[in-house]
């Protein structure tokens, strides 16, 4: 069946779905449709036109020469591979698909990369290898299964990665040559459900570092032995549950670093002996009070770099990697980090990094000579802001605000990023709830919201609810089970805070987010209809139990280990009691649901089926589905229609004051 007509076919039972008597349109060429939805106004399209064309800019690898780095950016309608050669130089495109470039690896020794790109946001995406030199690429992955988590052998011969090829469920781990494809090799099949990645070759590419995936709560490090295919556990531990992330091996000192919170409230980088697996490791990073993010070994093995996430910023450190020591690189600027790697001569250091007022862009920094130091800072790209002021745009203030329970007898704190516009209030108020459950906002620069502070003269008001990662393991794990609805309650004690401060309209708020973000945002609609005026709730969950039951198979058993497990008839009571599906009678506000058709995660289903209960009781409802897009809108022109519908929205339903 070609796409087109596969396109046709899906919107022919899109159409059906919808009813006869439904109000809808259809964009894009066919794939974005919209239900009961009026016509955006041209002049919001046009007040819109300058944030929706802000780029950014995000190091991905150095290229062959050593001098040049590659970035991902978008010029068209979806992000691609570019190559800059200078700072500030230009940025020449190197791939020109219609789907956005996934992740990208150098292979050692060569100017080929390979890349990953799936197709209509379906995440199953395919392995390929490009030819920068005549810009050549060709698949070398089976063009079916779900691929990803790439690592190149040091010689350049092979790569690992995981697949589903073998049963379209289990995340196996395999080898192939990319000049012959067809040696692909599995080395580590996986049980059904289980996760598992690759993190290293050694020097010499008979061992790989593993790691195995259960929850944000657990994992384990594992060596496997490439020529007996023998996995010996390094790093688990059989009666609590920890993190252990391998990061990369330590030929100088014969050992592996990893990430683990065994040890601590907080994930601390640490070193082991690979000769005495048995002892305790060296905990690296122990006098700093705050969660290690992520780390990487220069060529030679005699430098490393790491970067800690504090509150939510980023700090950037340097490491001695024969003795062990690390200092703090100075100059950084105040935001969040993304990328970062070592050129071959290990005398520069590429970065992204991402202010309040700055998109990602890439700076380049100046190694010298002692391990420790570092020179200047250079910017390499300066991506464009649709011609704004940055200087205009809000930076946010980071606050924590009291809960329903207590921690030593004092109120738990919530900790939350509020950003508020420049005039006078009160203003209206946006609550922007991430995802995960298990991610975290950071005071990175958000378009949207800077966008809506401007144009609608909101405040934006971004928890970090309990199960948060960032603050602690026991932070993390507080909403697991039968405790997810605390971290709903951590949205009432918001709206209490929010009526408490002059400057904040507690009659005019809203609750925005995506994902498990949209789960949280149909919740607050159940239990908070009267403290709110509308609702925008993206590729959310409207029913625990329809949602693991229809997920994607290689995902299904990670999701149980955080929401619980449907098929045991306590907890499929408690999901089923919960889900906001179940008490759509209680939500009396206007819904915004936007939905991707090929989403792996949160399926379609879990969209339509809210909608319908809304229209049901003729509650005011708005829905747009991409028939092209995921888990997530990546193709600009979706983005742009969202976008606008989300402002008509509120200008609608959130910043009209009562007569």
């Amino acid at each position: 069946m070609s796409s087109s007509t596969a396109k046709i076919l899906s919107l022919l039972l899109l159409i059906f779905a919808f009813g006869a008597d439904s109000k809808q349109v259809v964009l894009n060429n066919g794939n974005l449709v919209m239900k009961n939805m009026p016509e955006i106004p041209a002049q919001i399209k046009a007040e819109l036109n300058r944030y929706q064309n802000i780029r950014s800019a995000s190091f991905v690898e150095w290229a062959e020469d050593d001098e040049s780095i590659y970035i991902r950016t978008r010029f068209g309608d979806v992000s691609q591979l570019h190559r800059v050669s200078q700072a500030g130089g230009t940025r020449y495109q190197m791939t020109f698909f219609k789907e956005p470039i996934g992740s990208v690896n150098k292979k050692p020794g060569s100017a080929a990369l390979s890349f990953t790109m799936d197709a209509g946001g379906s995440e199953f995406s395919q392995i390929f290898v490009l030819d920068p030199m005549t810009g050549e690429s060709r698949m070398i992955s089976d063009g079916e299964s779900r691929n990803g988590q790439i690592v190149w052998n040091n010689s350049g011969s092979a790569l690992a990665f995981q697949s589903t090829r073998r049963n379209g469920a289990s995340n196996d781990l395999w080898i192939i040559q990319p000049d012959n494809p067809e040696t692909a090799d599995m080395i580590l099949p996986s049980p059904d459900g289980s996760w598992w990645g690759v993190a290293d070759f050694n020097a010499d590419d008979s061992q790989v570092l593993v790691m195995n995936y259960v929850s944000a709560n657990q994992s384990s490090t594992y060596l496997l032995n490439l020529a007996d295919k023998k996995l010996t556990p390094l790093v688990h531990t059989k009666d609590s549950k920890s993190t252990n992330l391998p990061i990369a091996f330590d030929d100088i000192n014969h050992g592996f670093f990893y990430i683990t919170d065994q040890y601590s409230e907080f994930s601390q980088l640490a070193w082991q002996s690979l000769d005495q697996t048995a002892q305790k490791p060296t905990i690296v990073t122990a006098d700093i009070p705050w969660d290690i993010n992520d780390m990487v070994i220069s060529k030679d093995g005699l430098r490393g770099a790491f970067s800690s996430n504090e509150n939510g910023r980023s700090e950037l450190y340097l490491m001695d990697i024969k003795q062990l020591k690390y200092q703090k690189v100075a100059g950084i600027p105040l935001g969040v980090l993304g990328g970062f790697d070592f050129n071959q001569k290990v005398d520069k250091l590429a970065i992204t990094i991402n202010t309040a007022q700055t998109p990602s862009d890439v700076y380049v920094l100046d190694l010298k000579k002692n391990l420790l130091k570092s020179g200047d800072l250079t910017r390499w790209t300066f991506s464009e802001v649709g011609g704004l002021n940055t200087n205009e745009f809000v930076v946010p203030e980071m606050i924590s605000y009291p809960t329903f329970d207590q921690v030593n007898d004092q109120a738990r704190q919530i900790p939350a990023i509020v950003y508020k516009p420049k005039s006078p209030g009160p203003h209206p108020v946006v609550i922007a709830i991430h995802g995960g459950p298990e991610g975290q906002s950071k005071p990175w620069f958000s378009s949207t919201y800077q966008m809506w502070i401007k144009e609608l003269g909101v405040a934006v008001v971004i928890p970090n609810v309990r199960g948060s990662d960032g603050y602690g393991k026991s932070y993390l794990q507080m909403d697991n089970g039968f405790n997810r609805e605390d971290s709903v309650k951590d949205i009432g004690a918001l709206l209490e805070w929010i009526e408490k401060q002059n400057d904040l309209d507690q009659s005019r708020v809203a609750v925005y987010g995506g994902s498990y973000g949209g789960y949280m945002v149909l919740a607050s609609a159940v239990y908070y209809s009267d403290q709110l005026k509308a609702a925008v709730d993206i590729v959310g969950i409207s029913n625990f139990v329809t949602f693991l039951e229809n997920t994607q198979d290689y995902r299904r058993d990670l999701r149980r280990a955080e929401y619980g497990d449907e098929r045991i008839p306590a907890m499929r009571e408690h999901l089923n009691k919960i889900s906001p599906l179940n008490n759509v009678d209680k939500i009396n506000i206007p819904m915004f649901v936007v939905q991707g058709q090929n989403d792996p995660r949160v399926p379609v289903t879990e969209a339509d089926q809210i909608v319908a209960a809304l229209e049901a009781k003729q509650q005011t409802v708005w829905y747009m589905n991409a028939l092209n897009e995921g888990h997530g809108y990546r193709k600009k022109e979706n983005q742009d229609v969202y976008q606008q519908a989300v402002i008509l929205f509120f200008q609608q339903y959130l910043i009209p004051t009562a007569e």
